[in-house]
């Protein structure tokens, strides 16, 4: 059994979702503010966070970078009517499970919720707009969140507090070969990186957690991931 938080301040709408996946078998709590889902999240282990992304005070994209710092490992899931909102890439850079509109498509929404994994957000660098929206989507399909980058500079933008992997190609706008994978291990010394490139350099891929040549095959890149989260260290929940 899965605990689910919803966030809207239309509660109607929320409680409907809850319900739907509460008949399923799972528990759902549902709050009206940001500030109560933090409070929350603070004594209660969530499986996932499912927030509307406008509402008056805390907006959804400061919920999830709130709630992240209180819990790293939840997954999370943006609800919203209206997708291009500014704010939405900022939640975006914090790493989601997936973008949803309104009306939810349920199957969809029970889909992802099923396979959602705790501690599972992954950062792609990859400036090739096709491979890393396939590998993103790849990525979600089995339970993992995703943050993108297509340079270094979007490298040092991302804000997501705990990755338990990163997959990174070595030549991307910004830096010289190599720059972003060295900013994302400065920053997170311990973070298994997996290389996926055209150019392999032996002196940046030394330590790497594994290293992919272009073309590649994204179902065996899927199974290493897939053993690295379940490796991670054993107090990561």
């Amino acid at each position: 059994m899965r605990q689910y938080l919803l966030l809207d301040d239309n509660r109607a709408f929320a409680e409907n979702l809850a319900e739907i996946l509460r008949d399923a078998g799972d528990e759902a709590t549902v709050v009206t503010r940001g500030d109560e889902a933090v409070r929350l999240a603070r004594t209660t282990r969530f499986d996932a966070l499912l927030t509307d992304m406008r509402m008056p005070g805390m907006s959804g994209a400061d919920a999830v970078q709130q709630l992240r710092r209180v819990d790293p490992g939840l997954a999370a899931v943006v609800i919203t009517a209206y997708p291009r909102q500014d704010d939405l890439e900022t939640a975006r850079r914090e790493g989601l499970l997936a973008v949803l509109p309104k009306p939810v498509p349920i199957p969809t929404l029970v889909e992802l919720l099923s396979g959602a994994r705790r501690d599972g957000l992954v950062v792609l660098v990859e400036d090739d707009p096709a491979l890393s929206d396939n590998l993103a989507e790849l990525l979600r399909g089995r339970g993992f969140s995703c943050v993108t980058a297509a340079s270094v500079l979007d490298a040092d933008r991302i804000l997501c507090a705990q990755p338990f992997a990163a997959l990174v190609d070595l030549r991307v706008p910004g830096g010289p070969d190599g720059e972003a994978l060295r900013r994302l291990r400065a920053r997170y010394p311990r973070l298994p990186a997996f290389v996926i490139t055209a150019y392999p350099n032996a002196s940046l891929v030394q330590d790497a957690a594994g290293v992919f040549s272009k073309p590649f095959d994204p179902g065996t890149l899927l199974a290493v991931l897939e053993t690295a989260h379940a490796a991670r260290p054993a107090h990561a929940s």
